[in-house]
């Protein structure tokens, strides 16, 4: 599958190196790059941006038609809370702004560090939560994830992504704020 992934930070470079393991052909585009035409040649693409970047990427390229990832947690600048929340989420935000795509939340709660080293824990697969309202979309997404060697768990539609992204919020609290590191992640138990 061609993947654009937008953003080359610490998790849209992980998640770039993950995807291409898998076999997929990954467009790696960061700020300086032509987002356009990333966008253009992919079936999926990836915003491993920060949540305030994705005004200025939605006006960057045409994504009607585009399976779009949001993997971003709308944390405020200073790490406080979150911007967006519970009434919406940074995913339903980016829905608005792209009104021709098909929006998916998905990765928000997996550490950068884990996409260098095998995305487990003690041997078993992190799971990673995939939202939408677009059913086609959100299996493509499960299907990409479990690629990866993830557990991809079902979330339900988009607004879900209200619940998500506070999750990701508590994992980066725990990890950083906490003192709990970041070889850490939610995870859905079932008996």
């Amino acid at each position: 599958m061609k993947i654009a992934v937008i953003g080359n930070g610490n998790i849209g470079s992980g998640l770039a190196g993950v995807l291409r393991s898998a076999g997929h052909e990954v467009i790696l585009a960061g700020r300086s790059d032509d987002i356009g035409a990333a966008v253009g040649a992919a079936e999926v693409t990836i915003l491993a941006t920060p949540y305030g970047a994705a005004g200025d990427i939605a006006g960057q390229a045409d994504f009607t038609g585009k399976v779009v990832v949001d993997v971003s947690n709308p944390v405020t600048e200073d790490f406080s809370g979150l911007q967006v929340g519970h009434d919406s989420s940074a995913a339903e935000e980016i829905a608005k702004l792209l009104p021709g795509a098909s929006v998916v939340k998905a990765f928000n709660t997996i550490f950068a560090q884990h996409y260098t080293t095998g995305l487990k824990i003690a041997g078993k697969p992190l799971q990673t939560f995939v939202a939408s309202d677009d059913a086609a979309a959100k299996e493509t997404v499960l299907r990409l994830a479990a690629d990866l060697g993830l557990d991809p768990v079902d979330a339900g539609p988009l607004k879900n992504a209200r619940y998500l992204e506070p999750l990701g919020f508590l994992n980066i609290q725990f990890g950083y704020v906490l003192g709990k590191g970041t070889e850490i992640a939610p995870q859905l138990m079932a008996a």
